[in-house]
């Protein structure tokens, strides 16, 4: 149990960034903490897109549908991460122009 929520945190932390770094223009502007939940949303969110549409058998496990590191389940994760800091940031209202 204490293993999993290591490394949901670190997973978060690394997502979040990776998808707050891909999120276009002034579209990012989110404290840490906003980011890393962002991160864990991705990664939940992102596994479970990619389980439902790239299933083959019914011995596909959500976590690991390939035998070796599933590049693809990441580049997933990493997207739906950079459209939930552009949503965080939209309804937060944070903005960096300054008047």
């Amino acid at each position: 149990m204490l293993w999993t929520i290591i490394v949901t945190l670190v997973g978060g932390i690394i997502i979040g960034a990776l998808g707050k770094w891909l999120a276009p223009g002034d579209r990012d502007n989110i404290p840490f903490w906003l980011t890393v939940v962002c991160g864990i949303i991705g990664m939940l969110v992102g596994n479970t897109l990619y389980y439902a549409i790239f299933k083959d058998s019914p011995s596909d496990k959500w976590d690991n549908m390939t035998r070796g590191v599933d590049w693809w389940r990441h580049v997933w994760q990493v997207v739906v991460a950079a459209l939930a800091v552009m949503a965080a940031s939209f309804l937060t209202g944070r903005d960096r122009r300054r008047v």
